[in-house]
C-alpha cells in the first residue's frame, strides 16, 4: 500500500472516531471508549492520529471543540483585513500552496464549456479518495468522495455539459501529489472558475484564507461589504465546487459550531484539525 493510500485510509478511521465523538458529545468519551467504538486499540488509535496528524487523538480532538473554534474567529477578527487585502495566492508560510485563480469569460460559460477538453480522474488524498478535473489552463473541479465513482462523474457532467471528459487516474495521482505533497513544499496550482462574479468574489476571498485560520460568515460578509448578506455569502460558498482548493471548509458559523459542508461535516472537522494541527493553531 502506497502512503497515499494509508493516509487515506487513516482518514477513515479519524472520520469514524470524530463522528463517535459527536455522537456522545455530552459524555466526553475516552481515548479507550473511542478506540473501541473504531474497533482498534488506544496504542493502535494513538499511532493512526501520529502518522496522519501529527498529534495526539487526545491534543487533535481539542481542535474540534467549540471553544477552540470560538476563539479562533475572535483572532480571525482583527486578522482579517489583513488576510483579505493580501495579494491572491501569496500565504506567509513557506511551505503551504500557493493558489491562483482565473475566470472563464461569459461566452466560454454561456457555449457550456464547448470545445474544451477536460481531464479527470480519482485518487487518494489525507482526506479520502477525491475526483479532480482538469483543463489545459488548470484545475475546474475537486470534489471528495461522496458518492461511488459513477454519481461523482454525473455531477461533473452536469457542470461541463459540452467538454469532452477524459478519464487520466494517473494525472490525477500526479496531480494529488501536487496538491498534497508528502514532504513540506512549496508547490503552486491554477484554477479555473465557472461561477457569477459575486460567486467568484467570494471564492478568491475564500482563498486568501490561510490555513489554520476560520472566519464565520458574518465575517467574512463584512470583509466583502456586505455585513447584512451572510445568507447571500453563504450560498456563494455553497455553490463552490472546488474544495480544498478553494478552502470554503474555513468558513464556520458564528457559535462555533462547523455548520454545513458539500462533502460531510466530519470531513470538513477533519480538514480544520489537521490544519490546526500542521500550523500550530
Amino acid at each position: 500500500m502506497s502512503a497515499d493510500e494509508t493516509a487515506a485510509r487513516h482518514y477513515t478511521t479519524v472520520a469514524r472516531a470524530i463522528a463517535f465523538i459527536r455522537a456522545h458529545a455530552r459524555s466526553q468519551p475516552g481515548l479507550d471508549e473511542v478506540a473501541a467504538a473504531v474497533h482498534l486499540s488506544a496504542a493502535h488509535l494513538q499511532r493512526v492520529f501520529a502518522e496522519w496528524a501529527g498529534i495526539s487523538p487526545k491534543r487533535f480532538l481539542q481542535y474540534l471543540t467549540k471553544e477552540y473554534a470560538r476563539q479562533q474567529l475572535a483572532q480571525s477578527a482583527s486578522l482579517l483585513d489583513i488576510t483579505l487585502s493580501a495579494g491572491l495566492g501569496s500565504p506567509s508560510r513557506l511551505h503551504d500552496l500557493m493558489v491562483s485563480c482565473e475566470a472563464m469569460t461569459p461566452g466560454e460559460i454561456k457555449a457550456a464549456a464547448r470545445g474544451i477538453d477536460i481531464g479527470h480522474g480519482v485518487a487518494p488524498t489525507p482526506f479520502g479518495d477525491a475526483l479532480v478535473a482538469w483543463t489545459a489552463r488548470g484545475v475546474c473541479h475537486f470534489a471528495f468522495r461522496s458518492a461511488d465513482d459513477a454519481a461523482m462523474l454525473a455531477e461533473l457532467r452536469s457542470l461541463w455539459p459540452a467538454a469532452t471528459l477524459a478519464r487520466d487516474d494517473r494525472q490525477a495521482h500526479a496531480l494529488m501529489q501536487q496538491i498534497f505533497p508528502r514532504t513540506p513544499t512549496r508547490g503552486s496550482v491554477h484554477l479555473v472558475l465557472r461561477g457569477t462574479n459575486f460567486q467568484i468574489k467570494v471564492w478568491e476571498a475564500l482563498i486568501r484564507i490561510e490555513p489554520g485560520q476560520v472566519l464565520s460568515y458574518a465575517q467574512l460578509a463584512r470583509a466583502l461589504g456586505m455585513p447584512r448578506a451572510p445568507r447571500t455569502v453563504g450560498s456563494a460558498i455553497a455553490a463552490n465546487t472546488i474544495g480544498y482548493l478553494i478552502p470554503c471548509h474555513r468558513v464556520i458559523r458564528a457559535g462555533g459550531e462547523v455548520g454545513d459542508y458539500r462533502w460531510g461535516s466530519e470531513r470538513k472537522l477533519a480538514l480544520l484539525g489537521h490544519e490546526a494541527a500542521q500550523h500550530g493553531g
